[in-house]
């Protein structure tokens, strides 16, 4: 099997080395030149250096303030979303009744595209604050709250799963040992069970940190950045300088690399982080 692989692995790899190239590198590398030059379209690009950049960081407040909204808004959505997900897991991993039903159920939420919960929970949490005579755009806080109990309810039956199949594999034998050595449960859980599931850690902080940076159609159905821009997270605000200033579609192309510099940068970092915490099992 082996010396199969090794001598056909080009012809594995080539479909998915050419759908890369055609879908995510050479629009990137053309998204980055086009982050220098002043245009309407591909074919009329003028190139004017770093002004996209310089109009992007000292000439739009709407950036730097939604890149801070989506930092306090990323750090929220990682924390809650895991936190509950290994709960949950920890739950449904014991043995009690209809488990199963009870995982498909926190799973469902998943299922269903961002636009789509983005209108429904619009529809909740103005029938909510619609009692106080308010509602999800009366201030941007109400909107940076409403995307992350949003997103925290889409996100956490699919970080569970990821969970389970994580502490299912723990070895029973660590447990155990555990067990005879006098280990209370909440020992177990941090000195055993946390350490046996890092990589499960590491993969639902990079899905969650990704996801949660990246939003934009949840964002976009549930406050359009309303009011104002004051809950607009950094993708909205990239697309709407792209497509409702004319004259701005090279500053939001210039948005556009460094929120993914950043991105990229912050998801390496934590990948670097939690991987060097991962041990046997």
């Amino acid at each position: 099997m082996q010396k199969t692989l090794r001598r056909y692995w080009a012809v594995f790899t080539l479909p998915t080395l050419v759908c890369f190239v055609i879908a995510f590198l050479i629009p990137f590398i053309m998204g980055c030149g086009l982050s220098f030059a002043q245009f309407t379209t591909v074919t009329d690009a003028r190139f004017n250096g770093f002004s996209n950049y310089i109009r992007a960081f000292s000439g739009d407040a709407n950036f730097l303030a939604a890149l801070g909204r989506t930092v306090v808004f990323t750090i929220a959505c990682v924390v809650l979303i895991n936190l509950f997900g290994f709960f949950l897991a920890l739950m449904l991993t014991r043995k009690m009744r209809a488990t199963s039903v009870f995982r498909t159920i926190f799973f469902m939420p998943n299922l269903i595209g961002g636009i789509v919960l983005g209108y429904i929970w619009q529809l909740i949490f103005n029938g909510v604050l619609a009692k106080y005579e308010l509602t999800l755009t009366s201030d941007g806080k109400y909107g940076i709250l409403g995307l992350i109990i949003l997103m925290c309810w889409q996100m956490t039956g699919y970080m569970m799963v990821i969970y389970i199949a994580g502490l299912q594999n723990v070895s029973p034998d660590l447990l155990e040992a555990a067990q005879i050595d006098g280990a209370t449960a909440w020992q177990t859980l941090i000195h055993v069970k946390i350490p046996m599931v890092m990589p499960a850690i590491t993969i639902c902080m990079f899905m969650t940190l990704t996801n949660s940076f990246k939003l934009f159609d949840q964002n976009l159905a549930l406050t359009n950045g309303a009011p104002g821009n004051d809950s607009a997270l950094v993708a909205l605000d990239i697309y709407k300088t792209f497509y409702s200033r004319p004259g701005f579609e090279g500053v939001g192309q210039a948005k556009a690399v460094v929120f993914t510099v950043i991105v990229a940068a912050i998801a390496m970092l934590q990948l670097r982080l939690t991987r060097g915490k991962e041990v046997e099992n």
